[in-house]
């Protein structure tokens, strides 16, 4: 396993991510649930994974529920980070949830604690005193955020007065925007990106095609799984396919070590098996040549998203011209 170090603290490059845990919204069902699952953090633990990655909201609890009981006589093999839920993020609703977390982890100290996503509602000065206050009880190792610009990352460090050591945003071959400023952001000032969705909710697979669909909830009410933008993601998935291949790799893999490639960037794809897992985890030593990330970061520069909004104006204009015939 290979580690990204950034101001004192030593994260695998590739973590556990933790929403399929009990969640309705992968359709993995019990069985994975109450068995699967701890199996998977023990062998990520065994294989040199030491990030483990949940929230709060991953099946309202029951995530970080399974990810406590597979931490039993595991604790110090593990940097566990969870998320808060920022529905009203005061100082006081900080400190009450970082403690109901940790008491579902099992734990005493949670090593990372992100903040899901920005509430504009609410003043950082308030969220980042919560945040000071779980830090200085020792309740809270490490401050982080999720889904913040580089910007608010910035304002939200300079409120707190000490390090926002990392940022959790999407980020994948088919989704670049955190390389225009985030990434950036964290190389200059010894931060970390944790990317979630590095496989593009499973698209960058090579399972998927437009006569393929994902299914699912999670999947398949992302719009990036919608058919149209899978069309158009397909340049980027036949390129990942036909590298993978020179070097007897998966397709996720070469995904993997794209974006690893990155200084300053740890990915924590979530495994439906310990099959997934292990290749998930080779991925960190797997280096693609120059010319291989070239033609992967340009068919990714050419892959266009449409959103929902999008597609429906194209729809109306379509019917009108129908109509207008």
């Amino acid at each position: 396993m290979r580690y990204v170090e950034a101001n004192g603290v030593r994260i695998s490059a590739v973590g556990l991510g933790c929403w399929q845990f009990g969640s309705r919204d992968w359709g993995y069902g019990k069985d994975y649930a109450s068995t699967t699952a701890v199996e998977l953090v023990h062998a990520a633990l065994d294989l040199g994974v030491n990030l483990i990655d949940t929230a709060e909201v991953y099946a309202r609890g029951v995530s970080e529920t399974i990810v406590g009981r597979a931490l039993v006589g595991r604790r110090d093999d593990a940097f566990v980070a969870t998320k808060l839920l920022p529905v009203m993020p005061t100082a006081g609703r900080v400190e009450e949830h970082a403690r109901l977390s940790a008491l579902r982890l099992g734990i005493d100290r949670i090593d990372l604690y992100q903040i899901h996503w920005p509430n504009p509602t609410v003043p950082l000065s308030r969220q980042m005193e919560g945040m000071r206050r779980v830090l200085q009880s020792g309740l809270v190792a490490h401050a982080g955020v999720s889904n913040f610009s580089a910007k608010r990352w910035a304002a939200a460090e300079a409120e707190l007065g000490a390090p926002i050591l990392t940022n959790q945003v999407q980020y994948s071959l088919l989704w670049r925007s955190p390389d225009a400023r985030n990434v950036p952001h964290a190389q200059a000032n010894d931060r970390i990106v944790i990317a979630y969705s590095p496989l593009a909710k499973g698209l960058l697979g090579g399972r998927y095609d437009t006569e393929h669909l994902p299914t699912g909830p999670a999947r398949s009410m992302d719009s990036l799984c919608l058919p149209e933008n899978v069309e158009r993601a397909m340049p980027v998935i036949h390129a990942v396919r036909r590298i993978a291949e020179t070097y007897d790799a998966t397709p996720s893999q070469v995904a993997l070590a794209w974006l690893l490639s990155h200084p300053n960037v740890v990915a924590i794809p979530g495994a439906s098996s310990l099959d997934q897992l292990r290749r998930n985890i080779e991925a960190a030593d797997l280096e693609l040549k120059p010319d291989d990330l070239e033609e992967l970061t340009s068919e990714s520069d050419r892959f266009e998203r449409v959103s929902p909004p999008a597609m429906a104006r194209s729809w109306f204009r379509n019917r009108r011209s129908r109509s207008a015939r």
